[in-house]
């Protein structure tokens, strides 16, 4: 059981890194792209990944349980991501990023103490603490001037990503790779609707693709591992580590964009420390 926990502890770390990852790319290319472009050419690329590893691994093929809530969780994050991209694009990316990582987590911890039971004293704090870690981690200065028609993307984000989380929990418990194509191919499908029907959003720039496919390779690993941390662990753990990405992402912005970590963001990283070290024992 421990070595579980571990495992889970250790997939969930690697999603946060490959989805702060993705976020940051996404973040910085849907500035001046087609929200809904750049995530059609993301979520091809993402299954052709998923794809290939099913192959080469000899995945099973998923029963239909699983496959119907891997296609409940594929809309749920696509809307989620869609939101999140919206909202990094247009409002401050720092309130975006916290709220969303907030609401996410919140979501399967509440739903995961539903069905797994309490987790113990000190994981329970560790999660609080995991909550003011994604905050100064994603918010650099005190205040931000932001009215309540801006918070409907955060929310919405939150909501999406949060019922991702307990969607993939539930489709992941035989096996994990058919369902994450199953979300991912579903995710396509709804992208290919909305832009027909609706004539929403243009392709980038071809000389952007490089960038959007590393967007959709980076969400596509990240999904992965928090779904093996998921199948291994308990959800609210998993949930928990898995959001939070934006320290992956305030990261990439100090070591690229040359943007200063505030104080409030360094005492963030020493509050996701803190809380990692709780959640792992």
């Amino acid at each position: 059981m421990a070595n579980q926990e571990i495992l889970a502890v250790t997939y969930g770390l690697a999603s946060a890194s490959f989805w702060g990852t993705s976020d940051f790319t996404g973040g910085f290319v849907t500035k001046t792209s087609s929200v809904f472009g750049v995530l059609f050419i993301a979520n091809t690329t993402g299954t052709v990944l998923l794809t290939i590893c099913a192959l080469w691994a000899g995945s099973p093929l998923p029963d239909t349980y699983s496959l119907i809530f891997g296609a409940f969780a594929g809309i749920a994050g696509l809307i989620g991501l869609a939101s999140f991209y919206k909202g990094l694009a247009i409002d401050h990316m720092g309130m975006v990023a916290s709220l969303t990582a907030i609401i996410s987590a919140a979501l399967p911890v509440l739903f995961g103490m539903l069905i797994e039971g309490f987790p113990s004293n000190q994981q329970i704090f560790g999660f609080a603490t995991a909550f003011v870690a994604i905050w100064y981690l994603s918010v650099s200065k005190k205040t931000y001037t932001m009215q309540w028609r801006q918070l409907r993307f955060p929310a919405a984000a939150g909501i999406g990503f949060g019922l991702a989380f307990i969607f993939f929990d539930q489709a992941v418990e035989q096996s994990v790779l058919g369902p994450l194509i199953a979300s991912k191919m579903m995710g396509i499908v709804v992208l290919m609707s909305i832009v027909l029907i609706f004539r929403k959003g243009t392709m980038p720039p071809k000389h952007k693709y490089p960038i959007v496919c590393l967007t959709g390779l980076f969400d596509a690993a990240g999904t992965a591992f928090y779904a093996s941390a998921a199948h291994v662990g308990r959800l609210d753990i998993s949930a928990v580590l898995s959001s939070m990405h934006p320290a992956i992402t305030a990261f990439l912005a100090w070591v690229i964009l040359r943007e200063r970590l505030s104080r409030r963001q360094w005492m963030g990283v020493v509050a996701a420390l803190i809380a990692l070290a709780l959640i792992a024992t």
